[in-house]
This record gives C-alpha cells, sequence and structure tokens, in this order.
C-alpha cells in the first residue's frame, strides 16, 4: 500500500470519528417515548425513557427533562418530581464543563459535551416541579421551587448581565398557594409582583382588588378602582369552591440549525391548533388566559446568545485551520481530509427539552360546593371551537371557601 493510500485512508477514518463525534444521539432515541407523550400514552414513555434517565451520561439531563413530563402527566407526581429534582441538581453542576469537553466542542462541536440545559430549561423546570407539589396538596414546596425560580432569574440577571424578566407564572401561581393557605398579606404581595410583570392579566383586576378590602388598604382600594374601574363586582369567595385549572398547552419551540450557518442553533415555534382551553362545570363556562409563553422566551433567550456563539465559533474555526495546516506541512491530501473533516463535524448542537408546553395558562371559576362534581376541559382554536382534545375530571367533595387545582395538557 502506497504512503498516500495509507495516509487518504487514515483521513477517512479520523474524519469519519469526527463526524461520529459530533452526532448527537438523544433525539433520535427519544422519539419512540416522545410519541407515546403526544399519543398520552405516559406510563410507556415513562417506561422507555427509565434506563437512560438513571445512566450517567453526556445527554442524561434531557432523559431526565422528558421523564418527568410523562410522569407528571400520568399523575405520577412524587417520581416526576424525583426526576426533575435530579435534573435541577445536574444542571447545576453541569455549569461547570471540564476543560477538556470544551476544548473538544471548540475543535469538533458542542454536541461532544454533557449538556448542561438552556438558562430557560433550567428555570421553568422550577415551576414545573411547583406544579407537581400543588397537584399533591404539599403547598409548602411549591412555594419553595416558586422562590427558587425567581431566585434562579435574579442571579441571570445580575450576575451574567442577561436580560431576564421574572416569571409571572411562578408569581401568580405563589399568589394563589399562598391565598389557598389562608397567607393573605403575602398572597397580596406576590399579585401585586405579578401586576408589575402583566398588568393586564384578566384575573388580576379581582385578586387585587378583593385581597385589598380583605386587608383594609384603602389606599391600595383607590389605585386599583382608579386602574381597573369603580364597577368591579367582587364575588364572595366565602360560600363558593374555587376551582383552578392550570393548562400546560401545545408544544414548545424546536430546536433547528440556524439559517444563516449550519454551525448554529436557532428555536422555532412550533404551531398548535389548540389555543386556549375551556373548563365547563355546574353549567358554568370559563376559558383559560394565558401568563407566560415558554416558546417566546426559549426563541429570544437563543437569539441574544447569537453573538457570543458566534464569537466561539470563529475562535474554533481558527483552531481547525492551525490543526489542519500542521498536518497539511506533512502531507498534503492528509492535511486537506483533515480540514474538510474538521468542517463537516462542525454542527450546530441541537439539543434542548424538546417536551415542554408552548404556553402556561390558568383558567379560575368559582362554583358551588358539594360532591361528586364533573369538571369537562376542552381545548380551543384561535376562534374558539373545540379541537376534539378534552379532558374529564371528577372530584368528590368541593368544600366551600377552599381552591381545589387541576393541571391539564394538550399537544395538537
Amino acid at each position: 500500500m502506497t504512503k498516500f493510500a495509507r495516509s487518504s485512508k487514515s483521513a477517512i477514518f479520523l474524519c469519519s470519528l469526527f463526524f461520529l463525534n459530533g452526532c448527537a444521539t438523544y433525539p433520535f432515541q427519544t422519539q419512540n417515548a416522545q410519541s407515546a407523550i403526544y399519543a398520552g400514552d405516559f406510563d410507556r414513555a415513562a417506561q422507555l425513557l427509565e434506563e437512560k434517565a438513571k445512566q450517567e451520561g453526556k445527554d442524561q439531563l434531557l432523559y431526565l427533562f422528558d421523564r418527568g413530563v410523562a410522569l407528571q402527566l400520568a399523575g405520577r407526581y412524587k417520581e416526576s418530581s424525583q426526576n426533575w429534582l435530579l435534573a435541577d441538581k445536574l444542571s447545576e453542576v453541569k455549569d461547570y464543563v471540564s476543560l477538556s469537553q470544551e476544548a473538544a466542542s471548540i475543535i469538533l462541536n458542542d454536541n461532544l459535551k454533557e449538556y448542561k440545559g438552556e438558562d430557560f430549561e433550567k428555570v421553568i423546570i422550577n415551576g414545573l416541579l411547583a406544579i407537581n407539589y400543588v397537584m399533591e396538596g404539599n403547598f409548602e414546596e411549591a412555594l419553595v421551587e416558586c422562590r427558587r425560580l425567581n431566585r434562579k432569574l435574579y442571579l441571570y440577571k445580575t450576575l451574567s448581565l442577561k436580560d431576564y424578566e421574572q416569571n409571572p407564572f411562578a408569581r401568580y401561581l405563589s399568589a394563589m398557594i399562598w391565598e389557598a393557605s389562608s397567607k393573605l398579606e403575602d398572597a397580596y404581595i406576590d399579585y401585586k409582583e405579578t401586576h408589575k410583570l402583566t398588568p393586564n392579566y384578566p384575573y388580576l383586576k379581582f385578586d387585587l382588588i378583593r385581597l385589598a378590602k380583605k386587608l383594609g388598604r384603602e389606599q391600595d382600594l383607590k389605585k386599583w378602582h382608579a386602574e381597573y374601574g369603580e364597577q368591579i363586582e367582587i364575588p364572595n369567595t366565602k360560600k363558593k369552591t374555587e376551582l383552578i385549572l392550570i393548562y400546560q398547552q401545545g408544544k414548545s419551540a424546536v430546536k433547528r440549525t440556524h439559517p444563516e450557518s449550519h454551525r448554529f442553533p436557532k428555536f422555532y415555534a412550533r404551531f398548535s391548533t389548540g389555543q386556549s382551553a375551556k373548563v365547563e362545570v355546574d353549567g358554568l363556562i370559563e376559558q383559560t388566559q394565558k401568563i407566560y409563553s415558554i416558546s417566546d422566551v426559549a426563541i429570544k433567550n437563543l437569539d441574544d446568545a447569537y453573538a457570543g456563539m458566534v464569537a466561539k465559533k470563529m475562535a474554533g474555526i481558527v483552531a481547525k485551520e492551525v490543526i489542519a495546516d500542521q498536518v497539511r506541512q506533512k502531507d498534503e491530501t492528509l492535511g486537506f481530509l483533515v480540514w474538510l473533516g474538521l468542517h463537516a463535524s462542525d454542527q450546530a448542537d441541537l439539543r434542548h427539552w424538546a417536551t415542554l408546553p408552548e404556553s402556561i395558562q390558568f383558567a379560575r371559576l368559582l362554583i358551588n360546593p358539594g360532591e361528586n362534581k364533573t369538571i369537562k376541559v376542552s381545548a380551543l382554536d384561535s376562534g374558539g371551537q373545540p379541537t376534539g382534545e378534552e379532558k374529564i375530571f371528577i372530584i368528590d367533595k368541593a368544600k366551600a371557601g377552599k381552591k381545589i387545582f387541576l393541571n391539564w395538557r394538550s399537544f395538537r
């Protein structure tokens, strides 16, 4: 065999190895599990993801993310929380990537690194944990997760100088939990914090006026009436049961190759037919109101990081050129093939938490107390027409003055 043939075969093998190392296996290995989730077979999805979620590896975080979703939707809240608590811990540890992984990712691509999670993923995990605890009736732990979520956002903004705003979903959920726990002062504080973030959220005017009255905040009451009007009727909640639906709508944005270069990722919104949900019980009907868009945050956060990604890639391109040139000085053909392989392997890291919902929405309605309540929840399109996705909940006993939380996810 000639020197040229040996060099060529070696180069082809080397380049193939580089390329294979750069390919992310996670999306392909979870296709069946994600299909099971979207088909409503949550227990099967959890089973399919179990082995990889327990196995250490560069994609373990993603398997834990998805398995937590499957378990939550199956109503297995404690198991879901166990997966997400481990994911939360791993995402903090994986923030400190080893120097060898970082160097390899610069020369090849980011798929070689352990996946540490996008910032918004590491934030929303605490919100989803809070939902788990709410559904278990563990309001204390739910509030801890809400506080952790907002603390993370504060640190990202102050320490990393990133343009992250506080999360209205977590603030509003914590306010409702405080109120359900009869901690009205704390509830009022979080309702006011929510008002700073999204003052036009439809339910807020009732919350703020109701609690300002109960707490005797006359100056505040004047302020809210000036903002929302004097004619708002605040119902008496003591003789009613409040039903609160947490609606997780659609599928979050998906990460694909950036249109400007195959080296960079970009989030793209996924279309959902279902845009809201309708709750029906005892002849009453209420439609959900969106409070937080995960897709919008995902798209914005990655777009904001684009300049930093470009700077890192430029350094990687220089490193590739240096390596290829060093090989080319000894063997021109081999140097060219190494150059080709290094650049071919430089593909965007498209890993992301693919099973998140597009948005979080709430519906709140007061119902008469009693036993054996049947609640029907239906997904609606943008025109307010049913999409065909629905869920029936049965409540054994609705007590006066209490709040009942329900959680539902639609996919289409």
